[in-house]
């Protein structure tokens, strides 16, 4: 269990830096004039949108990302990340520019005296992408399907990606690697005592058995982590026939990149896909049949899918809890899983493994004969 000490230090390294410090640090870091800012919801660093002054054939709007102290003490690894976001461009995904600091550098770690102490914080500023959440958007069988298609390339791109400090992925105690979810156990007191902590308990425990021992036989890859409904963006256009058509249009926030395996990207996809469905037992499928399209799971790695599915639910709603504790401010974005994500865990577990399974994988061979469900 943590203590109470141990949260307020945890609470006191997430950033509180004002619109106004905002707007300076962008000109003195990155040289640019700034017109506008306003705060972006986040988890644990701070975000701001950024409107800055006409400039030539430049971008006028940026994301401003403050890392938190604890992040910041990492400089390696947000290069890393900064650097596959520039590759994963080069490749023709939709992500970010990353932007240099007027010393070139793709961030820069800025030293601010608190008072009682002097914190230091990396800062990066990456062109703000056009679109809206999926979260905002009911979402076809058919942009199921391309997002887990989406998610597989992206995997399968990275397998090319090479940078001296790459071991930075390899993150041992990383609470948001499916792999650590046994880590979970010293945060389950933020749960207190009912059905929702048993159904997690016991979903370590089957992990610990059952996966664990699994996991020398899933290919292993570098994994997103983060692909949520809030993390995709989509914009509309008009089809032949008159009707809207969706497009994936931006990829955010990298903040989550690890060594993980394919399956674990697939498994944490449909879960985040799930939260706002209105039939979610049913999206498993239409997400699988994209990502296998690319990637076909071995029977190993769909034999695991439907406890890691529960697995990353878990973590999301347990690590959901426990923030909320030290972030109450910032509880309205902190709780957007558990608003149906407990339901949803709840009836997978009510129906269980070779229920759901079913419906996953005959969805998904639906999509091989060309019929989809």
């Amino acid at each position: 269990m943590s203590s109470g000490n141990d949260q307020q230090s945890e609470a006191l390294s997430k950033p509180t830096f004002s619109e106004e410090q905002a707007s300076a640090l962008v000109e003195s870091v990155f040289g640019l004039k700034v017109s506008k800012v306003r705060p972006l919801p986040s988890y644990d660093d701070q975000n701001f949108h950024v409107y800055v002054s006409k400039t030539k054939d430049g971008p006028t709007e940026y994301v401003l990302k403050i890392s938190n102290t604890k992040a910041s003490k990492n400089p390696d690894l947000i290069e890393v990340q900064n650097h596959i976001i520039m590759f994963l461009k080069a490749a023709g995904f939709p992500t970010a520019s990353v932007c240099h600091t007027k010393g070139d550098n793709t961030a820069s770690l800025v030293s601010v005296d608190s008072g009682s102490e002097i914190k230091s914080y990396v800062v990066r500023l990456l062109t703000y992408l056009p679109g809206r959440p999926i979260a905002e958007l009911p979402i076809s069988p058919q942009l199921l399907y391309e997002i887990g298609k989406l998610a597989a390339k992206l995997d399968k791109t990275l397998q090319r990606f090479h940078h001296p400090k790459l071991s930075s992925l390899h993150r041992e105690n990383f609470i948001w690697n499916l792999k650590n979810v046994p880590l979970l156990e010293k945060y389950l007191y933020a749960l207190g005592q009912n059905r929702n902590r048993e159904i997690v308990e016991h979903v370590i425990h089957l992990f610990k058995e059952e996966v664990m021992t699994k996991l020398s036989h899933f290919r292993e890859c570098i994994n997103h982590g983060d692909l949520n409904d809030h993390n995709i963006l989509i914009e509309s256009s008009k089809s032949a026939s008159g009707n809207a058509e969706y497009q994936v249009s931006g990829i955010l926030d990298f903040g989550d990149m690890s060594y993980g395996y394919y399956v674990f990207e697939v498994a944490i996809t449909i879960m985040y896909m799930m939260i706002e469905s209105k039939s979610p037992i049913q999206v498993g499928g239409h997400v699988l049949a994209g990502f296998e399209s690319i990637t076909p799971l071995t029977a190993v790695e769909k034999g695991a899918l439907f406890l890691l599915v529960c697995s990353r639910f878990c973590q999301s709603l347990v690590m959901a809890a426990y923030s909320c504790q030290l972030y109450p401010e910032n509880k309205d974005y902190l709780m957007l899983t558990a608003k149906t994500g407990w339901k949803h865990l709840q009836q997978m577990f009510d129906m269980g493994q070779k229920a759901v399974e079913e419906i996953w994988f005959e969805t998904a061979k639906s999509y091989e004969s060309g019929i989809s469900m």
